[in-house]
């Protein structure tokens, strides 16, 4: 009795954590709805320490390495394909450089590289979210960008350490994903990517709670009294 109730409280306790995950995660995708909205700071004053589970829309000034392409290919907006296109920014003399997320480039549906249309090599001046990088995974054989000699390089996953190590330079701990411009070719139509999102807690908080209930009907019905049997 005494494991049956421990189990209990514990299975009761997991599943109300995963109810309060639910609930951040929800909040976190409103605070990062309404930031799409926001008034504009300063790219300074966020760009080493960015405040936690906060998205700054911010205003920068800098000119694109324009012959450093990335190209993420894992699309997820259409049947036809295509690719997630960043561009280091220089930012005046700083050593650091800023991962820059123009948008999705369609596909036609033929498997290549969409065609990338140039960049200004000017001074530009850039609005946008600073938010954190792309997700990471495993990927089979190590750092792709490593093994490519030619730019854009393309990956399935886009690790900022992998991408630092390429350029032989350090970057800003996000990466600014630009506001949505209808007179781009890019699509640009940011979500945050969350590992797991909230619907998926609670589902989580129904099983640890379907455990609590099913831990205590066993134990009813291993010790319920029994008839005795007749001879």
């Amino acid at each position: 009795m005494l494991l049956t109730a421990a189990g209990t409280l514990l299975f009761i306790r997991l599943g109300i954590w995963q109810l309060h995950r639910a609930d951040f995660k929800e909040s976190l995708l409103r605070r990062y709805a309404a930031a799409a909205s926001a008034p504009l700071q300063d790219f300074a004053a966020v760009a080493v320490n960015p405040p936690a589970d906060s998205f700054p829309r911010v205003r920068v000034h800098g000119h694109y390495l324009v012959d450093r392409l990335y190209l993420l290919d894992n699309p997820r907006h259409d049947e036809r394909g295509g690719v997630e296109v960043f561009a280091p920014l220089q930012i005046g003399k700083q050593r650091r450089l800023l991962l820059v997320d123009l948008g999705f480039l369609p596909g036609n549906g033929s498997g290549k590289t969409p065609q990338l249309p140039p960049l200004s090599g000017g001074e530009v001046e850039l609005r946008g979210l600073y938010v954190p990088p792309p997700p990471t995974g495993f990927e089979m054989g190590g750092d792709a960008l490593a093994r490519q000699t030619h730019w854009p390089k393309d990956s399935i996953y886009l690790a900022p350490a992998q991408v630092a190590s390429d350029l032989g330079r350090a970057l800003y701990p996000r990466v600014l994903a630009l506001d949505a411009d209808a007179a781009s070719v890019y699509v640009r139509r940011h979500t945050l990517d969350l590992t797991m999102p909230p619907i998926r807690h609670r589902a989580y908080a129904f099983q640890w709670f379907s455990f609590a209930l099913a831990a205590v009907v066993i134990l009813l019905v291993l010790h319920r009294k029994r008839r005795p049997r007749q001879p």
